[in-house]
């Protein structure tokens, strides 16, 4: 379908994220757009949508992970949000292989018998990620730094491999993690429990788009837009088949919707 209607998507620059967006861009070539994908970490992408050079924005999480980066659009930029592609949290996991008697919780990684076992570099992705600021809360709020316990930033393939290698291995590891996310269609990971609360709540992740933008719609299709909703096990499976398997993205997410609609 030709059409002169264009949008311009922002996308947080990781594969969950990218899987959210392929979904939603399949559904707007079908609405007969033409569509225009932008890949940042997630500062940038929300600045992009304050600035205007993108449309719209998928997925912010909300109101934990991604609202103090949303209000600040807000300020300037009036926002709106459009349907509930998942529900995602933050999470601290343990491989399956750790028996839940020696770690349930964070706290219990402070245990010398835990300490004498668990690798205490603790990898993650990227700063601006809400599990990266929350996580470097976690070293500092149940006292791991001074353990021996440290959280380092880095790309989400350092996240991984780190989480991988020590399954391999069957070495005791803590991966920083969220849900949705491929691994946990891979792997059975046990989350520890967070008393004191530090990794959020579950959010909600939306579609946002600016309201001044909002004309190049139909209500109709607004309405569309707003009615989306895929799930956490879905965009884990699909991540899964991307990341993992190399299969084509907009190709899976077409498929599924083909099947699903």
């Amino acid at each position: 379908m030709i059409s002169n209607k264009k949008i311009t998507i922002g996308v947080t620059n990781l594969s969950f994220h990218r899987i959210a967006a392929s979904l939603v861009t399949n559904i707007l070539l079908d609405m007969g757009f033409e569509v225009n994908r932008i890949y940042e970490h997630h500062e940038k992408n929300f600045q992009n949508l304050k600035e205007g050079k993108t449309d719209l924005l998928t997925s912010a999480w909300l109101p934990s992970s991604h609202g103090g980066y949303r209000a600040e659009v807000q300020k300037t930029v009036p926002l709106t949000n459009l349907g509930l592609h998942y529900k995602p949290y933050a999470l601290w996991g343990v491989p399956e292989y750790v028996s839940e008697e020696d770690v349930s919780e964070v706290s219990d990684l402070l245990k010398p018998e835990v300490l004498a076992k668990m690798n205490r570099r603790i990898q993650g992705i990227n700063p601006g990620a809400g599990i990266s600021r929350f996580s470097a809360q976690m070293i500092t709020d149940y006292n791991l730094g001074e353990a021996g316990y440290s959280f380092h930033t880095g790309t989400e393939e350092d996240c991984f491999s780190a989480f991988e290698n020590a399954v391999a291995n069957k070495e005791w590891i803590v991966v920083p993690l969220w849900k949705p996310q491929f691994l946990h269609y891979k792997h059975k990971i046990r989350e520890l429990k967070d008393p004191k609360g530090l990794l959020g709540v579950v959010d909600e992740a939306v579609l946002l788009i600016r309201d001044d933008k909002k004309d190049l719609f139909s209500s109709e299709q607004l309405k569309v837009l707003d009615s989306l909703r895929f799930g956490n096990d879905v965009i884990a499976e699909l991540d899964y088949k991307v990341s993992v398997e190399g299969m084509d993205i907009d190709k899976v997410t077409k498929t599924w919707l083909e099947q699903n609609r």
